[in-house]
């Protein structure tokens, strides 16, 4: 059993029934409870709201049910002094409860940094870094995550894609505003992993053209907008300019670089690494065959003290090393892998040759502990009386990657979605926060990305942290990541 420590008032109210009459025609289910948290040194009151919210079409029919957890803050009288913020989660497919209940939330799930989370019991504490000082919460989780799930005659496919996804999330946003009276309220969206991509999805919804919802501020966190910069199928060397700096921040960290030859400085390395990546790497990668043997030479022993890698390896590998083989290969001589969504992590290898990690030793080191921390508060502590089965992630598939491009064969890219909302927009604000140790969503790419024309840069700002992917495992990034949140809306 959980050891809680937060505070939450034991009377939990069940606000509608959990089906109507006719079982074909069900009614949104609603639990509503009273909690309190103590943030920045005051102590907020709260209410919390586990709930359905019914999605419907022209005729009035219901085609889906997104379930969604909202804290309301007491003592706010005047909506326009009170902002609310939209959190989601990647995958696609992802439930909210990484956000939920390793960041934001009133209480947080405790992890060994680094480390695998083993069984169950699992600590969780009183979230001090949340940030409902500053805005009321709204966790969101898409259709055929945690329990929000297609109605009637439509089918969970039907929301499955970059447009289809963004169009019902919009549709919930509208009728939530609506519902608790808060379209004058600052708006927020927090995204993180294809939640990023999501908000971009989002704001094309919300803001292009002649819709009605504008937003004051979006935190992108572990941020995908444009693939082009981080993946590397045939033909895409862009993709592995991308990656390089996350590699020697990878190698840094593992001790496969002489950290002495930068004075034992990260980021100067980093800079170092990002400038090769640029000017000496990538012209190289453009070149291909007509590159001179002696200028691969140099610039293979360069890519060798950034990576970590062997130079016999990066010849041939032609200089383009695959996210998986790098994976594999860095700590290959000590019979281990390192992780892609925090590459600090490692994983012990039994096969030897293989050219890919069995696994990603950093998604299996915190799988467990999520999901029981967050159905545990849900029964225990909002008082949630919901046996169906629980989708953490991996509940949707056939998703459609069309984003109204010319055709399938592209790259995904909503990032021009976000800078015309951005120069549409005058109050938008985009915080972009990027661990150095991620290699699902590398902090370079995201960089290359927002270097494009069309954003307002002045109110783009990059934020990073020593950690990876999910950079709140990590103690002191999760205080910098909270503070960076919280100055976004508080400012």
């Amino acid at each position: 059993m959980f050891r809680l420590f937060a505070t939450a008032i034991a009377a939990v109210t069940l606000t509608l029934p959990a089906f109507a009459q006719d079982s074909a025609a069900p009614e949104p289910r609603s639990w509503e409870s009273r909690g309190q948290v103590t943030v920045n040194g005051t102590r907020i009151r709260y209410t919390a709201t586990a709930g359905e919210t019914f999605l419907r079409d022209e005729d009035g029919n219901a085609t889906a049910a997104i379930f969604a957890t909202s804290y309301i803050a007491d003592g706010t009288n005047d909506p326009r002094t009170r902002p609310v913020a939209f959190v989601f989660n990647g995958g696609p497919g992802s439930a909210s409860l990484w956000l939920h209940m390793g960041v934001f939330g009133p209480q947080r799930l405790v992890l060994p940094d680094v480390g695998d989370d083993g069984a169950a019991p699992f600590d969780m504490v009183e979230n001090t870094q949340s940030i409902l000082d500053v805005a009321d919460l709204v966790f969101v989780d898409p259709v055929g995550t945690g329990w929000s799930r297609a109605l009637g005659d439509s089918e969970g496919s039907e929301f499955w894609g970059v447009n289809e996804d963004g169009e019902s999330l919009a549709q919930f946003i509208r009728i939530w505003l609506s519902e608790h009276q808060r379209w004058n309220s600052p708006k927020y969206l927090l995204g993180e992993s294809y939640g990023t991509l999501r908000i971009g999805s989002l704001l094309n919804e919300l803001e292009g053209g002649y819709t009605d919802v504008a937003i004051n501020g979006v935190a992108l966190i572990s941020t995908v907008l444009d693939f082009r910069f981080d993946d590397t199928s045939d033909g895409n060397d862009i993709g592995y300019v991308g990656l390089m700096p996350g590699y020697a921040a990878t190698a840094w960290y593992h001790g496969k670089v002489d950290r002495s030859d930068w004075n034992n400085d990260l980021q100067a390395f980093l800079a170092d690494a990002r400038e090769f990546a640029i000017e000496d790497y990538m012209p190289a990668l453009m070149r291909g065959v007509s590159l001179d043997p002696a200028r691969e030479t140099e610039v293979i022993s360069r890519l060798a003290a950034f990576t970590g890698l062997s130079e016999t390896f990066l010849h041939r590998a032609n200089m383009r090393v695959s996210l998986q083989r790098f994976m594999r290969e860095l700590r290959r001589d000590e019979g281990l892998s390192v992780g892609r969504l925090d590459s600090r992590y490692s994983g012990v290898e039994v096969d030897g040759v293989g050219d890919t990690p069995e696994t990603d030793p950093s998604f299996y080191g915190i799988d467990a502990s999520f999901t029981a921390s967050m159905l545990d508060y849900f029964g225990r502590t909002l008082g949630v009386d919901i046996t169906e089965y629980y989708s953490t992630i991996g509940g949707v598939g056939g998703w459609n990657w069309d984003a109204g491009s010319s055709g399938n064969n592209n790259y995904i890219n909503v990032a021009p979605w976000i800078a015309r909302a951005m120069r549409q927009n005058s109050d938008l604000e985009v915080l972009v926060q990027q661990g150095y140790y991620d290699l699902a969503t590398p902090f370079f790419a995201a960089e290359l990305m927002f270097n494009q024309p069309g954003f307002v840069q002045d109110r783009v700002h990059f934020r990073y942290y020593e950690a990876g992917h999910m950079m709140y495992i990590h103690q002191p990034s999760l205080a910098a990541m909270t503070a960076d949140v919280r100055a976004l809306i508080a400012d």
